[in-house]
C-alpha cells in the first residue's frame, strides 16, 4: 500500500529551502543584504510570478510555489522566533527603564501617525471605518526587518537601535486593538465599543500576567531539570517547547503568538540558561525568518505595479516621507539627537508585516475590497523592499549631516596603542577613575574604555587616556589587547552589561584574570559562575567596613579587627565561589575552578582597590561607568 503524499506542500517548501541555500548565498557573496534576496525570490518564484506561467509551462511547478498557504503557517514562526530571541536580549528592568520611549515615543507615533493617514485615506473618499482601518495599518513598521536590518549592522544596541525597538514595541502591542476593531466592526457588535476594547484590553492583560506567573514558577525549574540530563536534543526540545507553548497560550487569549514568545524571552533572559538557549533559536529563527520574509515578497504582484507604477511609487514615497517627518519630530520632542531621529524616521517610515494580517482580516470580513486591498499589500510590501536601502542612506546622511559632541570623530578613531602585561578597564565612570588612578599610582600600565561618547570626549580632552567602544564587541576588545592582556577590571554597574562583558573576555580568553563588580551577593555568585576570578559585592564590602569601623571605635585593637575582617571576607567568597559550584553542577555543567585563574598581586591590588571604593560608598550609587 503506497502512502498519500501531498505533493504540492514538499514541492513548495523545496523552493523555499532551495531559495535558503542557493539564492541568499548567492546575494551575500555579491555583498547584497539577504532580505533583499528572499523578498526578491518571493516576488519572482511566488504564485503571483513565474507561478502565474505554470499552466503554459508545467516545469517551472518545481521551480515556483504553487499555494503561498504551504509555507505561510511556517513564515509566521520567523516572527514568533524573532521576538523571542529580542525577549532574551532584554530584561523586565530594562524594559521598564524603556517604558518612556515605549509607551510615550511609540505611543504617541502611533497614534498620530494612525490618525494623520486615515485622515489623508478619508479625504481621497473611502469611508471613515475603512479610512480609519488603513491609516492604522499603514502607521505600521516592520519589526522583522527592520530588527534584522539593525542586527546585520550590530547596531540593535545602539541609540537609534534602542529607540527603533521602542516604537516597533509600541506597535505590535498596537496590533491586538487593531485586530479587535476590525473584527467588531465585521461582526457588527452591538453597544459601546470602547467598552467591547476595554474588555479585550482587560483579558490580554490577564492572559500575559497568567503566562508571566506560570513561566516564572516553570521555566528555571525545568531547565534545571533538562540541564541535568545533558542531552542537547533535551534542552532543544524544551527550548521550541515554551516559545511555542507561550505563542499558544498568547493565540488562545487572543494576543499574537510572537507576543506570547516575546515574554517568554523576557523571563528566560532572567535565567542562566539565557546564552544555551539563544544558541539553540538562533538558526532556527534565520531559516523560519527567511521563509517570512519570502512570503512577503510573495504577495507583490508585478503586474499591478506595471498597471499603474507612477501612482504606486507616489504613494510608496509619500508613506515612507510622511512617516518619516512624524517620527523624526517627536525624536526631535523627546530630545532625541538628530542623528537617532532622522535614522530611526528612515527605517520605520516603510509599512510592516502585520499590515498584511489585518488588511486579510478585514478583506476577509468584507471590509475592504480586494483591489483596495491588493493596492495597499503591494505599497507595504514595495516599502519593506526599500528598509535595507534607507538604512544605508540613514548611515550616509548621519557621517555627512548627523550631530557629534565636539571632537567626538577623532576620539572614535583613536584606538590604543599595541601594548602587553596590562590590565583593560571597562568602564571609566566614577569608579573607572579611582581604579585607573590607583593603577598610575603603582606604576601598571592600562588601557580605560567608556561607551558613553560625550564622557570619552571630555575625558580624553582633559589629558585621560581613555577610548571609546563597546566591550560586549569581540573586535574591540582585541583591539585593545585583550589577548596580550593580564587583567580585566569591570567597573560598570548594569548587572545585565557585567555579565555580557565577563562572558565575551571568557569566550575569548579563558585563563585571564577578571576582577568585576558585584551589586550584591547573589550577583558575586552568578558572576562566579560564569568565570570571573575576583567579584567585588557591594552590598558585602559596605558591611564589613561599617563592622571594621564599629569594633574600632568600640576599642577593639585596629589589628585584630583588620585580621578578622580579612578573615570574613575570606570566608565570604569561599562560600560565593561554593554556591556557584553547587550550581554549575546541579546544572550539569563544568565546575567553578576554586578562585578562578589564579591571582596574582595585581590581580589582589585591584580587587582591593575596588573594596576599599564599596566600603568608601563611591560605588554604592548611579554609576553606569560605561554608558550601557
Amino acid at each position: 500500500m503506497t502512502a498519500s503524499i501531498n505533493i504540492p506542500v514538499y514541492s513548495d517548501a523545496l523552493v523555499v529551502l532551495g531559495t535558503a541555500g542557493v539564492v541568499v548565498p548567492l546575494v551575500r557573496y555579491l555583498g547584497l543584504n539577504p532580505v533583499l534576496g528572499y523578498l526578491g525570490a518571493g516576488a519572482l518564484l511566488g504564485p503571483l510570478g513565474l507561478g502565474s506561467f505554470i499552466t503554459q509551462i508545467p516545469a517551472l511547478y518545481w521551480v515556483t510555489v504553487v499555494d503561498a498557504e504551504n509555507v505561510r503557517g511556517i513564515a509566521d514562526l520567523g516572527v514568533v522566533f524573532l521576538l523571542f530571541l529580542i525577549g532574551l536580549e532584554l530584561s523586565f528592568d530594562r524594559l521598564l527603564s524603556m517604558r518612556r520611549l515605549v509607551f510615550g515615543l511609540g505611543g504617541l507615533q502611533f497614534v498620530i501617525s494612525a490618525l494623520a493617514l486615515s485622515g489623508v485615506i478619508a479625504a481621497t473618499g473611502p469611508a471613515p471605518a475603512t479610512a480609519l482601518i488603513l491609516g492604522s495599518c499603514l502607521a505600521l513598521s516592520s519589526t522583522a526587518v527592520v530588527l534584522e536590518v539593525l542586527s546585520q549592522r550590530g547596531a540593535l544596541m545602539t541609540g537609534t537601535g534602542r529607540v527603533s525597538f521602542s516604537i516597533l514595541l509600541a506597535q505590535d502591542l498596537a496590533v491586538i486593538p487593531i485586530l479587535m476593531f476590525i473584527s467588531l466592526l465585521g461582526s457588527h457588535a452591538e453597544g459601546s465599543l470602547a467598552s467591547s476594547v476595554g474588555h479585550a484590553f482587560l483579558n490580554a492583560a490577564t492572559a500575559v500576567g497568567v503566562i508571566v506567573l506560570i513561566g516564572r514558577a516553570v521555566l528555571r525549574p525545568l531547565f534545571r531539570i533538562v540541564g541535568a540530563v545533558q542531552s542537547p536534543e533535551l534542552l532543544t526540545a524544551a527550548t521550541l517547547f515554551v516559545i511555542i507553548g507561550t505563542g499558544v497560550l498568547a493565540a488562545v487569549a487572543g494576543l499574537s503568538m510572537a507576543l506570547g514568545a516575546f515574554v517568554a524571552g523576557l523571563l528566560l533572559a532572567e535565567t542562566e540558561y539565557r546564552k544555551a538557549v539563544e544558541a539553540i533559536v538562533e538558526p532556527f529563527k534565520g531559516l523560519l525568518l527567511g521563509i517570512f520574509f519570502f512570503t512577503v515578497g510573495m504577495d507583490l504582484d508585478v503586474r499591478d505595479v506595471a498597471r499603474d507604477p507612477l501612482a504606486i511609487m507616489a504613494v510608496v514615497t509619500g508613506l515612507i516621507a510622511f512617516k518619516a517627518i512624524i517620527i523624526i519630530l517627536l525624536a526631535r520632542a523627546f530630545r532625541l539627537p538628530w542623528r537617532v531621529a532622522l535614522e530611526t524616521g528612515l527605517l520605520l517610515g516603510p509599512g510592516g508585516e502585520f499590515a498584511f494580517v489585518a488588511i486579510g482580516l478585514a478583506e476577509a470580513l468584507g471590509l475592504l475590497s480586494h483591489e483596495l486591498a491588493s493596492f495597499v499589500e503591494v505599497v507595504t510590501s514595495l516599502t519593506m523592499m526599500l528598509i535595507p536601502a534607507l538604512s544605508i542612506l540613514a548611515e550616509r546622511l548621519d557621517r555627512k549631516w548627523g550631530d557629534r559632541p565636539r571632537g567626538l570623530s577623532q576620539t572614535l578613531e583613536t584606538r590604543p596603542d599595541p601594548r602587553s602585561g596590562h590590565a583593560i578597564v571597562i568602564g571609566h565612570g566614577r569608579v573607572g577613575k579611582v581604579v585607573t588612578a590607583f593603577l598610575r599610582q603603582h606604576g601598571l600600565p592600562y588601557v580605560a574604555t567608556d561607551k558613553d561618547a560625550n564622557a570619552v570626549t571630555e575625558d580624553r580632552a582633559s589629558g585621560l587616556d581613555v577610548f571609546f567602544g563597546d566591550a560586549r564587541q569581540a573586535a574591540f576588545l582585541r583591539a585593545c589587547g585583550l589577548m596580550e592582556a593580564s587583567a580585566i577590571i569591570v567597573t560598570i554597574g548594569s548587572r545585565t552589561t557585567v555579565d555580557a562583558v565577563v562572558l565575551r573576555v571568557r569566550e575569548l580568553r579563558p585563563d585571564i584574570q577578571i576582577v568585576a563588580r558585584a551589586r550584591d551577593t547573589e550577583h558575586a555568585r552568578h558572576l562566579y559562575s560564569i568565570g570571573v576570578t575576583d567579584a567585588v559585592p557591594e552590598t558585602v564590602e559596605a558591611s564589613l567596613q561599617i563592622s571594621e569601623a564599629a569594633l574600632v571605635g568600640l576599642g577593639i585593637p585596629a589589628g585584630h579587627v583588620i585580621a578578622s575582617v580579612h578573615e570574613k571576607r575570606d570566608r565570604f567568597r569561599a562560600e560565593l565561589q561554593r554556591a556557584a559550584n553547587d550550581a554549575a553542577q546541579a546544572a550539569g555543567a563544568e565546575p567553578v575552578p576554586e578562585g578562578g585563574p589564579r591571582t596574582s598581586t595585581g590581580g589582589r591590588l585591584l580587587a582591593s582597590v575596588l573594596r576599599r571604593l564599596a566600603s568608601a560608598g563611591v560605588i554604592s550609587g548611579r554609576s553606569t561607568g560605561g554608558g550601557f
